[in-house]
């Protein structure tokens, strides 16, 4: 509501976002009408799928916990005090206390891009949605891990933006193009394969006419994983938090 009192802003944010990432749809376009078949078993439509679901998905993650990206600055700078004092849970408090106007522009791209490049069923846009939600979730998670390193490390907050957006790049690339220890890399500590490879592949089981539930069994497990460990992270790190005696207030 905060950010809407300025509308003229909030919408161009909005819609520069979308104008941006659409910039990179017509390149993969132009790319693949200059390439026989598809690239390394990734057509357009598996591209733009990976697409769609990572826009979503970190939308989705700045415009429900804008404050996600935030954290190694509240840390450091001992802000932390004002969420410590407030009745809720300190994580959630924390993450859901600000909003991207960014993130709404991603949110429309994801959606919009799916209808418009895929094959769409109740099936197919039901699993979109849940891979998305926790693509968000994930997404999220990534950062509050690497982000209360500034636990122990002070400020942090370049490094931990560089891992979180290093799994936003990979993922929007054909998992099949990597290998070795960059692959590897993709499944833990970067986990682009959980939100991007792996989704890829519920949606060609799907489309060829029957869903792997024991894959998203798997992946459904393996993103709570990735967030009950970022979750210990935080809490383990908040022990070691160093108030900054400072006064603030949250309506």
């Amino acid at each position: 509501m905060a950010q809407m009192e300025y509308r003229v802003p909030f919408l161009v944010q909005v819609v520069m976002m979308v104008v941006n990432d659409a910039i990179f749809a017509v390149f993969w376009l132009l790319l693949f009408s200059h390439v026989a078949g598809d690239i390394r078993g990734y057509r357009f439509e598996d591209v733009m799928l990976l697409w769609s679901i990572m826009a979503l998905g970190v939308g989705a993650s700045g415009v429900l916990f804008g404050n996600s990206g935030a954290i190694s600055r509240i840390i450091y700078r001992g802000a932390l005090d004002v969420y410590l004092l407030q009745p809720k849970p300190v994580l959630l408090n924390l993450l859901a206390s600000n909003t991207s106007v960014g993130g709404w522009g991603d949110v429309l791209y994801g959606v919009a891009l799916f209808f418009i490049t895929q094959m769409v069923t109740m099936a197919s846009a039901a699993l979109f949605a849940l891979c998305a939600a926790l693509a968000c979730l994930v997404f999220t998670a990534v950062r509050v891990f690497y982000h209360s390193a500034s636990f122990w490390l002070g400020n942090g907050e370049q490094f931990a933006t560089l891992a979180a957006d290093q799994m936003v790049n990979f993922g929007l690339y054909p998992g099949s193009i990597f290998s070795g220890a960059v692959r590897l890399l993709l499944h833990s500590l970067i986990p682009a394969a959980l939100v991007a490879y792996l989704p890829a592949e519920l949606f060609r089981g799907l489309q060829a006419g029957s869903l792997d539930v024991g894959l998203l069994g798997r992946i459904v497990a393996a993103d709570a994983a990735v967030v009950a460990v970022a979750v210990a992270a935080f809490y383990l790190g908040l022990r070691r938090y160093e108030s900054g005696n400072q006064i603030g207030a949250r309506m």
